[in-house]
Protein backbone atom coordinates (compact mmCIF):
# COMPACT_ATOMS: atom_id res chain seq x y z
CA UNK A 1 0.00 0.00 0.00
CA UNK A 2 2.70 2.43 0.83
CA UNK A 3 4.27 2.03 -2.88
CA UNK A 4 0.67 2.71 -4.29
CA UNK A 5 0.75 6.13 -2.15
CA UNK A 6 4.06 6.80 -3.20
CA UNK A 7 3.07 6.57 -6.91
CA UNK A 8 0.03 8.86 -5.88
CA UNK A 9 2.63 11.33 -4.55
CA UNK A 10 4.85 10.65 -7.46
CA UNK A 11 2.23 12.03 -9.69
CA UNK A 12 1.25 15.19 -7.44
CA UNK A 13 4.40 16.42 -7.89
CA UNK A 14 3.11 17.81 -10.66
CA UNK A 15 0.14 19.71 -9.24
CA UNK A 16 -0.11 22.19 -11.94
CA UNK A 17 -1.50 19.50 -14.00
CA UNK A 18 -3.68 17.33 -11.61
CA UNK A 19 -4.65 20.31 -9.22
CA UNK A 20 -3.90 23.84 -10.85
CA UNK A 21 -5.40 23.32 -14.60
CA UNK A 22 -8.56 21.28 -13.93
CA UNK A 23 -9.46 23.14 -10.83
CA UNK A 24 -8.44 26.86 -13.52
CA UNK A 25 -9.81 25.63 -16.39
CA UNK A 26 -13.37 24.53 -14.49
CA UNK A 27 -13.38 27.81 -13.01
CA UNK A 28 -12.50 30.14 -16.21
CA UNK A 29 -14.95 28.49 -17.91
CA UNK A 30 -17.64 29.39 -14.83
CA UNK A 31 -16.66 32.59 -14.95
CA UNK A 32 -17.16 33.12 -18.54
CA UNK A 33 -20.44 31.84 -18.57
CA UNK A 34 -21.50 34.01 -15.67
CA UNK A 35 -20.35 37.00 -17.84
CA UNK A 36 -22.46 35.82 -20.82
CA UNK A 37 -25.69 35.33 -18.69
CA UNK A 38 -25.22 38.04 -17.29
CA UNK A 39 -25.04 40.46 -20.36
CA UNK A 40 -28.27 38.55 -21.80
CA UNK A 41 -31.36 40.88 -21.65
CA UNK A 42 -33.93 37.75 -21.68
CA UNK A 43 -32.92 34.46 -20.79
CA UNK A 44 -35.49 31.73 -19.61
CA UNK A 45 -36.51 31.25 -16.23
CA UNK A 46 -33.33 27.81 -16.36
CA UNK A 47 -30.15 27.98 -18.15
CA UNK A 48 -28.15 25.20 -18.49
CA UNK A 49 -24.11 26.10 -20.11
CA UNK A 50 -23.02 22.63 -20.16
CA UNK A 51 -19.83 24.27 -19.07
CA UNK A 52 -18.91 21.48 -16.73
CA UNK A 53 -18.09 18.92 -19.04
CA UNK A 54 -14.65 20.87 -19.38
CA UNK A 55 -13.70 19.25 -15.86
CA UNK A 56 -14.51 15.86 -17.15
CA UNK A 57 -12.61 16.18 -20.27
CA UNK A 58 -9.69 17.85 -18.32
CA UNK A 59 -9.47 14.75 -16.28
CA UNK A 60 -9.39 12.40 -20.11
CA UNK A 61 -6.41 14.67 -20.76
CA UNK A 62 -4.63 14.18 -17.61
CA UNK A 63 -5.09 9.96 -18.03
CA UNK A 64 -4.05 10.05 -21.09
CA UNK A 65 -0.68 12.13 -19.90
CA UNK A 66 -0.51 10.12 -16.64
CA UNK A 67 0.57 7.63 -18.97
CA UNK A 68 2.50 9.14 -21.24
CA UNK A 69 4.39 11.99 -19.76
CA UNK A 70 5.25 10.46 -16.46
CA UNK A 71 5.33 6.55 -16.62
CA UNK A 72 8.87 6.55 -18.35
CA UNK A 73 10.64 7.66 -15.37
CA UNK A 74 8.16 6.35 -12.83
CA UNK A 75 9.47 2.93 -14.03
CA UNK A 76 13.15 4.20 -14.04
CA UNK A 77 12.64 5.04 -10.45
CA UNK A 78 12.10 1.33 -9.72
CA UNK A 79 8.85 1.28 -9.43
CA UNK A 80 6.64 -2.14 -10.69
CA UNK A 81 4.38 -1.55 -14.05
CA UNK A 82 1.61 -3.10 -11.27
CA UNK A 83 2.39 -0.63 -8.69
CA UNK A 84 2.72 2.04 -10.78
CA UNK A 85 -1.09 1.38 -12.55
CA UNK A 86 -2.41 0.98 -9.44
CA UNK A 87 -1.11 4.15 -7.13
CA UNK A 88 -2.51 6.46 -10.74
CA UNK A 89 -5.80 4.65 -9.77
CA UNK A 90 -5.57 5.88 -6.30
CA UNK A 91 -4.78 8.87 -7.39
CA UNK A 92 -7.58 9.45 -9.54
CA UNK A 93 -10.09 7.99 -7.25
CA UNK A 94 -8.79 10.58 -4.51
CA UNK A 95 -8.94 13.34 -7.15
CA UNK A 96 -12.51 12.50 -8.65
CA UNK A 97 -13.72 12.24 -4.80
CA UNK A 98 -12.52 15.67 -4.46
CA UNK A 99 -13.93 17.41 -7.39
CA UNK A 100 -17.14 15.61 -6.89
CA UNK A 101 -17.48 16.59 -3.88
CA UNK A 102 -16.71 20.17 -4.84
CA UNK A 103 -19.31 19.89 -7.67
CA UNK A 104 -21.87 18.52 -5.31
CA UNK A 105 -21.22 22.03 -3.07
CA UNK A 106 -21.14 24.61 -6.07
CA UNK A 107 -24.81 22.65 -6.94
CA UNK A 108 -26.19 22.96 -3.81
CA UNK A 109 -24.53 26.93 -3.69
CA UNK A 110 -26.37 27.21 -7.15
CA UNK A 111 -29.82 25.96 -6.29
CA UNK A 112 -29.55 28.31 -2.71
CA UNK A 113 -28.79 31.35 -5.09
CA UNK A 114 -30.78 30.72 -7.56
CA UNK A 115 -28.65 29.83 -10.35
CA UNK A 116 -26.13 32.53 -8.93
CA UNK A 117 -28.61 35.27 -9.55
CA UNK A 118 -28.88 33.94 -13.02
CA UNK A 119 -30.99 31.14 -13.61
CA UNK A 120 -27.86 29.76 -14.40
CA UNK A 121 -27.32 25.64 -14.11
CA UNK A 122 -23.30 25.70 -14.97
CA UNK A 123 -23.13 22.94 -11.94
CA UNK A 124 -26.28 21.20 -12.82
CA UNK A 125 -26.13 19.05 -16.16
CA UNK A 126 -29.65 17.84 -17.40
CA UNK A 127 -30.92 14.38 -16.13
CA UNK A 128 -27.44 12.93 -15.53
CA UNK A 129 -26.83 15.74 -12.77
CA UNK A 130 -30.00 16.76 -11.92
CA UNK A 131 -31.36 14.90 -8.85
CA UNK A 132 -30.46 15.03 -5.08
CA UNK A 133 -27.05 16.10 -3.80
CA UNK A 134 -25.74 12.33 -2.93
CA UNK A 135 -26.59 10.97 -6.29
CA UNK A 136 -24.64 13.96 -7.97
CA UNK A 137 -21.99 13.09 -5.49
CA UNK A 138 -21.98 9.75 -6.92
CA UNK A 139 -22.32 9.88 -10.37
CA UNK A 140 -19.83 13.08 -10.92
CA UNK A 141 -17.42 10.21 -9.07
CA UNK A 142 -17.86 7.70 -11.34
CA UNK A 143 -17.89 9.77 -14.33
CA UNK A 144 -14.79 11.55 -13.20
CA UNK A 145 -13.30 8.04 -12.82
CA UNK A 146 -14.30 7.01 -15.85
CA UNK A 147 -13.01 9.85 -18.05
CA UNK A 148 -9.37 9.46 -16.04
CA UNK A 149 -9.33 5.71 -16.15
CA UNK A 150 -10.50 5.73 -20.37
CA UNK A 151 -7.50 8.30 -20.36
CA UNK A 152 -5.20 5.80 -19.37
CA UNK A 153 -6.07 3.39 -21.65
CA UNK A 154 -5.29 5.62 -24.50
CA UNK A 155 -2.10 7.13 -23.02
CA UNK A 156 -1.37 3.19 -22.42
CA UNK A 157 -1.94 2.28 -26.09
CA UNK A 158 0.23 5.13 -27.14
CA UNK A 159 3.10 3.93 -25.62
CA UNK A 160 2.55 0.65 -26.66
CA UNK A 161 2.09 1.04 -30.54
CA UNK A 162 2.37 5.01 -30.88
CA UNK A 163 -0.12 6.63 -33.13
CA UNK A 164 -1.18 4.70 -35.20
CA UNK A 165 -2.26 2.64 -32.45
CA UNK A 166 -4.44 5.02 -31.27
CA UNK A 167 -6.22 5.57 -34.12
CA UNK A 168 -6.75 1.51 -34.64
CA UNK A 169 -7.76 1.73 -31.02
CA UNK A 170 -10.64 4.28 -31.67
CA UNK A 171 -11.46 2.72 -35.01
CA UNK A 172 -12.07 -0.81 -33.29
CA UNK A 173 -14.43 0.90 -30.91
CA UNK A 174 -16.05 2.33 -33.74
CA UNK A 175 -16.66 -1.04 -35.29
CA UNK A 176 -17.52 -2.66 -32.25
CA UNK A 177 -20.54 -0.06 -31.63
CA UNK A 178 -20.96 -0.54 -35.53
CA UNK A 179 -21.19 -3.92 -35.05
CA UNK A 180 -24.01 -3.22 -32.25
CA UNK A 181 -26.23 -0.98 -34.51
CA UNK A 182 -25.84 -4.00 -36.93
CA UNK A 183 -26.72 -6.76 -34.44
CA UNK A 184 -29.85 -4.45 -33.45
CA UNK A 185 -31.02 -3.81 -36.50
CA UNK A 186 -31.26 -7.71 -37.54
CA UNK A 187 -32.93 -8.61 -35.01
CA UNK A 188 -35.48 -6.41 -34.29
CA UNK A 189 -34.05 -5.13 -30.95
CA UNK A 190 -34.52 -1.41 -31.21
CA UNK A 191 -37.54 -0.82 -29.67
CA UNK A 192 -36.24 -2.76 -26.37
CA UNK A 193 -32.58 -0.95 -26.14
CA UNK A 194 -35.20 2.11 -26.51
CA UNK A 195 -37.30 0.92 -23.47
CA UNK A 196 -34.13 0.56 -21.49
CA UNK A 197 -32.73 3.94 -21.88
CA UNK A 198 -36.66 5.48 -21.44
CA UNK A 199 -36.83 3.42 -17.97
CA UNK A 200 -33.10 3.75 -17.47
CA UNK A 201 -32.83 5.94 -13.93
CA UNK A 202 -30.02 8.25 -13.07
CA UNK A 203 -28.86 5.38 -10.26
CA UNK A 204 -28.97 2.98 -13.53
CA UNK A 205 -27.32 4.77 -15.45
CA UNK A 206 -24.19 5.50 -12.82
CA UNK A 207 -23.95 1.71 -12.70
CA UNK A 208 -23.50 1.75 -16.50
CA UNK A 209 -20.95 4.04 -16.07
CA UNK A 210 -18.97 1.99 -13.06
CA UNK A 211 -19.34 -1.12 -15.06
CA UNK A 212 -17.50 0.81 -17.95
CA UNK A 213 -15.08 2.12 -15.65
CA UNK A 214 -14.41 -1.70 -14.35
CA UNK A 215 -13.96 -2.60 -18.02
CA UNK A 216 -11.53 0.39 -18.81
CA UNK A 217 -9.60 -0.38 -15.93
CA UNK A 218 -9.29 -3.76 -16.98
CA UNK A 219 -7.99 -3.00 -20.64
CA UNK A 220 -5.61 -1.13 -19.02
CA UNK A 221 -4.12 -2.88 -16.81
CA UNK A 222 -3.47 -5.43 -19.45
CA UNK A 223 -2.03 -3.03 -21.51
CA UNK A 224 0.11 -2.33 -19.18
CA UNK A 225 1.66 -5.60 -18.89
CA UNK A 226 2.62 -4.28 -22.77
CA UNK A 227 3.57 -1.51 -22.76
CA UNK A 228 7.63 -0.45 -23.65
CA UNK A 229 9.42 2.76 -22.39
Amino acid sequence: MNTLVNVARYHLVDRLQYVVLPVGVTFFAFGVNLAIFSLIPETPEENYSGGLFTLFVFMLVCGALSMTKSLPFGLALGVSRRSYYLGTILLVAGLSAVYAVGVTVFQVIEDATGGWGLGLNYFRVPWLLDGPWYLTLLTSFVFLLLMFVYGMWYGLIYRRAAVVGVVLFGAAQVLVLLGGVLLLSWTDSWPKLGEFFSTLTVGGMTGVLALMVCLAGAGGFATMRRVTV
